[in-house]
């Protein structure tokens, strides 16, 4: 899905700034792929009319007021790009048209749009404007309302035959889906005992501030509920100054917070601690999110698809990273130092130690665990991990040969997977298995086999 959002200029505005702006709103059109669903919104600074001759792969006879220039240039633009205006598709009242009104509340007009990609025409369900959203602007807010409907996937019954309708064979379970159930586990009881995050005003905002937005709200359904001019223009006049009520009170609000916060820093830097000093300095700078950019081609078009994006890192570090060798290259000898490193596995009491030391308020990882998490039961990591091994590993912890070459020398049929031990231990159940059929009375050959691979290897333990 691509989303375009633009804001035309003005009917006033200059011949030129209205052909820059309208080439370079066609040239990103064109960078998205035409499969794709493409949304062209925002305020387009346009009106189009009831009457669409002319147009009527691309409106609708549902539009509001009358075509201005700016109108025809927009029409063009969606002919061009089979776009289709929605908001001329359906039938609606005139105050669920209008988008704009005028400051002396005598004049409405439809100026802003959402248009789709006739393709995916069939998607959209509604376009209409909210007046009671109280958003203190001489806009109305536009809702779309879209469900996508995707080409349903016929199954016939050849791919029912296919499907086994057997008796199906225990799964093995792995150490990774052993890992998933833990995660999930840990993950869903933190979700129903704590919850999850919810939606809070900003913690600045005084109660009497609320109280002054309600009150807002208020003035403003006046205004759509007023039935003469004059009672409409009373109600502007409260709502403006009941706005402006709202915005000093605010000002003085967040003044009062950033007061108190760098108060804080200041004291927490005397006293040294950097915690508190961190975490206030990052509340006073505010969330930094650093926005998207999709991958493009060497011409600067982005490219949609996983594939070719992946094909174009790859292109990307080859041009990158394959340089040619120096001329005349450095000879560095490298320092042989043996340093006192401990390299082996970390053992349980280590992992332990290191979970108990993890600071709590700690984002999540890739997991989505929370440290507080491991933190409130820490006997979970005594869990035991059963795995399944395939052959060859078995016989390469056992210091044999190859499962390929065991087979061809002793002519064994099968060796099933068996789970994970010592290195030095090997099952019976792996060498007494007999596909074909029950086990076999003479215990002659087991025995040989058992005695050829104790010559090989005396530390080989067998267990019952």
């Amino acid at each position: 899905m691509n989303v375009i959002h633009c804001y035309a200029p003005t009917i006033d505005s200059s011949d030129d700034d209205k052909d820059q702006f309208d080439d370079r709103l066609q040239s990103i059109i064109e960078e998205c792929p035409k499969n794709d669903l493409t949304i062209l919104m925002g305020d387009r600074n346009a009106t189009v009319e009831i009457d669409n001759t002319g147009y009527e792969d691309i409106m609708g006879q549902h539009g509001l007021g009358e075509r201005n220039k700016n109108g025809e240039i927009f029409a063009n633009l969606c002919a061009f790009n089979k776009l289709v205006i929605d908001g001329t598709i359906f039938p609606h009242k005139r105050i669920h048209k209008s988008t704009w009104i005028s400051p002396d509340n005598t004049t409405e007009n439809q100026i802003d749009h959402i248009c789709i990609i006739k393709k995916f025409r069939r998607t959209m369900e509604d376009v209409r404007t909210k007046r009671e959203a109280d958003i203190a602007s001489d806009h109305q807010l536009v809702v779309a309302n879209l469900k996508l409907k995707l080409k349903k996937n016929w199954t016939t019954g050849q791919t029912a035959l296919q499907s086994p309708t057997g008796p199906k064979e225990e799964e093995e379970t792995t150490m990774g889906d052993n890992w998933i159930d833990i995660k999930e586990a840990l993950t869903s009881t933190c979700q129903e005992v704590f919850g999850l995050k919810k939606h809070h005003h900003k913690e600045w905002i005084s109660i009497e501030t609320l109280d002054k937005i309600i009150v807002r709200k208020n003035k403003k359904t006046a205004i759509n509920n007023s039935r003469t001019r004059t009672e409409k223009v009373q109600a502007q006049a409260e709502y403006i100054k009941s706005n402006k009520q709202v915005k000093k009170s605010v000002r003085a609000d967040k003044k009062k917070y950033v007061e108190e916060l760098a108060t804080t820093a200041e004291k927490a830097a005397r006293e040294r601690n950097m915690k508190q000093l961190h975490d206030t300095t990052k509340k006073l700078s505010g969330k930094y999110s650093k926005s998207e950019r999709p991958v493009k081609d060497k011409e600067g078009r982005p490219i949609a698809k996983i594939r070719q994006q992946r094909s174009r890192w790859v292109e990307y570090f080859e041009e990158l990273l394959n340089r040619p060798a120096p001329m005349n290259p450095p000879n560095i000898e490298a320092e042989h130092t043996d340093l006192p490193i401990d390299v082996s596995p970390s053992t349980l009491e280590e992992i332990k130690m290191a979970v108990r030391q993890i600071k709590n308020g700690k984002a999540a990882g890739p997991d989505n665990i929370p440290a507080e998490a491991l933190k409130s039961d820490i006997e979970i990591l005594n869990t035991n991990w059963p795995d399944t091994i395939s052959n060859s590993l078995l016989w390469e912890r056992t210091n044999q040969l190859p499962a390929e070459v065991e087979i061809r020398k002793r002519r064994w049929k099968w060796i099933g997977n068996t789970l994970r031990e010592s290195s030095n231990y090997i099952t019976m159940q792996a060498l007494t298995w007999n596909p074909e059929g029950a086990y076999k009375n003479s215990k002659a050959k087991l025995q040989q086999l058992q005695r050829t691979i104790r010559n090989c290897d005396p530390t080989t333990k067998w267990f019952e």
